[in-house]
């Protein structure tokens, strides 16, 4: 690179700051002029006058009332968009932009070269000429997606091609070009280096500047209705996600809001890591929340199993789990509910006043009184029509009841009123909802009028049918919420007669085996208590049952760490969310919680969608860790799924297994000290949370934060945490607590180790007491550095 072409280079930086200046001085202007523009409209409420002696006045009152409102949501509007600018404009003034393509577009026949400049969001001066262009741009994706020479690229008119000339890549410091360089791939492994040589932070950072070119085909896929995403730990797949939500609000502006895209993440804590890379990108955050969260939200009257008890405590039977889980379970659900058409629906008696009024019997007639032919959402909804004129007829038999005309004889002045008082004042076509409307007139004596009676019996019957109707309106809301089905009782009976829908033996489970396991349900059930797994049968179920239609305004959903979800619960969310295209996406080599599912997940998903609509994309390459720590986590896995190690080098993995439990103690605060010294920020993973909770206790003189469950956030400096909430977490040095036999020697743990180790970027150490671990034993001694017993 020329000192010539550098100095080019900074004249056309300095022009872009020089434009960002003025546009942030008229940004600025139009935010005080927003300012000045509310405090116009406040005073203008002081020119309202309320009239109220005649109906015109008071249709004229409420109207300028109403424009005085609208008034002040435009300017505040305009106000925000003004700030929203000026934001913008700060943030790229510090980093206008961090590449350049040159290139020959084939399809313009005058073929002159092109010149573009790439950042994190477009910038146009007044004349509309475009210094920089947003990366989520279409003539941007040629950056990302090849070398030099010939780059085919998508646009809203289809598919282009064009000749890429020069692709140079910059590092933006304060107004000044640090580094620039030439490269003939996607991203230098130059600027990829220095990105993954920076320390961990609490929050997850944007990768815009270094996307790789398959993650940029998962960012702009638009076409997949299930875009599946393999990618090995730390290859960047839920970054590149995030991108991508990124990049659809801004494909689909003004079809797409944030409101309308939703992603499972594996817990709190992870949404708290992530949570800063939408609105870096100028994006408001989409909605997130893990699958325990969404099913505690149904079902907010039982204790579900949390992330915690799934992990250490509630597991249930290996091949009950396997049925429970499968699709075979979700098909037997459907075909059980169908025949609900013909008969087993569960229900319980609405009573009133102590006593059945609308008895099970009764209810069951009604139910299957329509035909078969009847959807189970249609014989339900004809069903509540039934019984609420049911109970309509009751109102006039109650009204003569004694209970009624004790009623009436105790009504205190106030109930009395309250039963009498007029309703909402209305004006013509027009009502008056605004409270501060309502005050205005009540404080001029404009408010409900009383009621008047013709006759003592008038009264008494008007008071007779407000009782009686009020009585009865809480059995009308249970019809309406179709209260009166018993699912409870449904659950247990789906599982009763599940031999009929399945075999059993398929899954090696005997009939008395099936037996105890629905006596333990029982019990659960009647303390108000389910797995996850079972959650989300009961849910399935239940909006079966109730024709439940799911959250059609959902567009796009995502789930991370796919493999921690049972084939079963991916079926049941394509079912709750029927509109939206799903992106799910994971390390199946992580599989800690479903390793029965790892081998088969993405064919049992994927065969719920169109095969045409259906794209793969595996990430092998990983970048978060360095080349040796990479080679020891992988080397943990048997059979597992591929993974490529960036050229990155560190320090060999070092193990230390000592005799006894405080020389353990010992070694790691001998390594946090290093750890600190080097400025590596620390995390201590161990297995368990009471594992976490004996250490920190051990460790309780020294500067580290014990994280206890999800909803605690990350703290700065090191921390202590239980393996199943470090997913998807990333340190600068990681320290495994009992890497020894006692701890890592089953099989059932492999992948376990493998996910704990590979959160680390630059430093990883495992420390343990007793005898070493067997997996680590079977590895080369290549691939670690073994410490003596000397602390």
């Amino acid at each position: 690179m020329s000192n010539e072409q550098k100095v080019r280079e900074q004249e056309y930086l300095n022009g872009v700051l020089k434009k960002i200046d003025l546009a942030q001085l008229e940004a600025e202007a139009e935010v005080k002029k927003s300012n000045g523009s509310l405090s116009d409209v406040a005073k203008a409420w002081d020119d309202v006058r309320v009239k109220t002696s005649t109906y015109s006045g008071i249709v004229e009152t409420a109207m300028s009332i109403r424009q005085q409102q609208q008034a002040i949501q435009e300017r505040q509007s305009a106000k925000s968009r003004a700030e929203d600018r000026y934001k913008t404009l700060a943030k790229q003034k510090e980093k206008p932009y961090f590449a350049r393509i040159d290139f020959l577009d084939n399809a313009e026949e005058n073929r002159e070269k092109e010149t573009v400049y790439i950042g994190l969001a477009s910038f146009a001066d007044d004349d509309g000429r475009f210094w920089v262009y947003d990366w989520r741009t279409p003539v941007a994706s040629i950056y990302y997606d090849g070398g030099l020479g010939q780059v085919d690229y998508m646009t809203p008119a289809g598919k282009q091609t064009a000749d890429v000339v020069l692709k140079r890549q910059f590092e933006i410091e304060k107004g000044v070009i640090v580094t620039l360089f030439d490269t003939e791939e996607a991203i230098g492994d130059a600027m990829l280096l220095n990105a993954l040589s920076g320390e961990s932070t609490t929050k997850m950072k944007s990768i815009v500047t270094t996307i790789q070119k398959e993650q940029n085909k998962i960012i702009r896929n638009t076409d997949a209705d299930l875009l599946f995403v393999q990618g090995a730990a730390g290859s960047g797949k839920t970054a590149a996600i995030m991108q991508r939500v990124a990049y659809l609000l801004y494909r689909y502006r003004g079809k797409l809001n944030s409101g309308q895209v939703v992603m499972f993440s594996p817990n709190q804590l992870f949404n708290d890591y992530v949570d800063q890379v939408l609105p870096e990108l100028g994006e408001q955050n989409l909605v997130q929340l893990t699958f325990y969260q969404y099913a505690s939200h149904r079902l907010p009257r039982f204790e579900v199993q949390t992330l915690e008890d799934r992990f250490e405590k509630n597991k249930e039977n290996e091949k009950i789990d396997h049925l429970l889980g499968s699709l075979d379970m979700f098909k037997a659900v459907q075909a059980y509910a169908q025949d609900l058409n013909k008969s087993g629906l569960k229900v319980r008696n609405l009573n009133f006043r102590g006593e059945p009024l609308l008895s099970k019997d009764k209810i069951r007639s009604v139910y299957y009184q329509y035909n078969e032919n009847y959807k189970l959402s249609q014989r339900l909804e004809a069903t509540q029509e039934s019984l609420l004129r049911s109970l309509r007829s009751q109102v006039g038999v109650q009204m003569k009841s004694d209970w009624v005309e004790l009623a009436i004889e105790n009504l205190s002045k106030q109930e009395y009123d309250e039963l009498v008082g007029a309703g909402q004042v209305r004006l013509g076509d027009d009502q008056i909802n605004d409270a501060g409307d309502m005050t205005r007139l009540h404080q001029l004596g404009e408010g409900p009028k009383e009621r008047t009676f013709s006759s003592d019996a008038a009264e008494r019957k008007f008071l007779a049918k407000k009782i009686a109707t009020q009585a009865l309106r809480p059995l009308a809301k249970r019809v309406r919420r179709a209260g009166f089905i018993n699912i409870n009782a449904q659950f247990v009976d789906l599982l009763r007669k599940l031999p009929h829908y399945l075999n059993l033996a398929d899954y090696q489970i005997s009939q008395q085996e099936w037996e105890n396991y629905i006596e333990a349900v029982i019990e659960k059930v009647k303390n108000r208590q389910l797995s996850l797994s079972t959650t989300t049968i009961y849910l399935y179920l239940y909006d079966l049952i109730t024709g439940k239609h799911g959250q059609r305004e959902i567009r796009y959903l995502f789930i991370d760490e796919i493999q921690d979800y049972t084939p079963f619960q991916l079926a049941f969310l394509k079912f709750s969310f029927p509109n939206a295209k799903f992106t799910v996406l994971g390390d199946l080599n992580q599989a800690i919680f479903t390793q029965d599912w790892a081998s088969s997940l993405e064919e049992d998903f994927a065969s719920l969608f169109n095969p045409d609509k259906v794209d793969f994309v595996e990430l092998t390459q990983t970048y978060r860790s360095t080349k040796q720590i990479t080679d020891f986590s992988k080397g943990l896995l048997r059979d597992g799924k591929t993974i490529e190690a960036f050229n990155r080098s560190g320090d060999l993995p070092t193990v230390k297994v000592t005799d006894t439990e405080a020389a353990a103690v010992a070694a790691v605060k001998k390594q946090l000290q290093q750890n600190a010294e080097d400025g590596e920020q620390t995390a201590i993973i161990t297995q368990t949370l009471s594992e976490a909770k004996a250490l920190a206790e051990a460790l309780k003189d020294e500067p580290i934060t014990l994280i206890r469950s999800e909803n605690q956030r990350l703290a700065p400096g090191a921390v202590i945490l239980p393996s199943y909430l470090a997913k998807g977490l990333e340190f600068d040095a990681v320290i495994v607590w009992q890497a020894d036999a006692a701890h890592y020697s089953k099989d059932d743990v492999r992948r376990l180790l493998y996910t704990v180790t590979s959160r680390a970027m630059h430093r990883l150490s495992l420390i343990g007491y007793g005898a070493m671990s067997p997996m680590i034993e079977e590895l080369p001694d290549s691939l670690y550095i073994l410490e003596d017993d000397n602390v």
